[in-house]
């Protein structure tokens, strides 16, 4: 794993790697480099946060079960937030999952 002493990494070769990772952790800030049995460069960047324009908003999905459920625990808390804050059953409830689901994913203004 390594960081670029200058700040970004944008140079071919190995000069001015600094072993370690990025010390503020910046995303986009850290590298590991290695080949594989073939004989194949890799470079990996760490991503913490993606900057704006990276994520395809109109996209959601889910890697596992697993995360598909625990995205449904929290729209399930926030809604019963909802609910609790506008005194009224939600009839339309699975809109509102669905909102809260896809906004959480894209990173935009959660429904209230």
């Amino acid at each position: 794993m390594f960081h670029d002493a200058g700040g970004v990494f944008h140079h071919a070769g190995t000069d001015a790697r600094v072993p370690g990772p990025d010390p503020q952790r910046g995303s986009y800030g850290s590298f590991l480099s290695f080949s594989d049995p073939d004989g194949n460069g890799w470079i990996l960047q760490e991503v913490t946060t993606r900057l704006p324009g990276r994520l395809d908003t109109t996209t959601t999905s889910f890697a596992s079960v697993g995360g598909l459920a625990d995205a449904l625990r929290r729209a399930a808390a926030a809604h019963g937030e909802h609910e609790a804050r506008t005194g009224a059953e939600d009839p339309d409830w699975p809109d509102w999952y669905a909102r809260y689901m896809v906004s959480e994913q894209a990173g935009t203004e959660l429904p209230s």
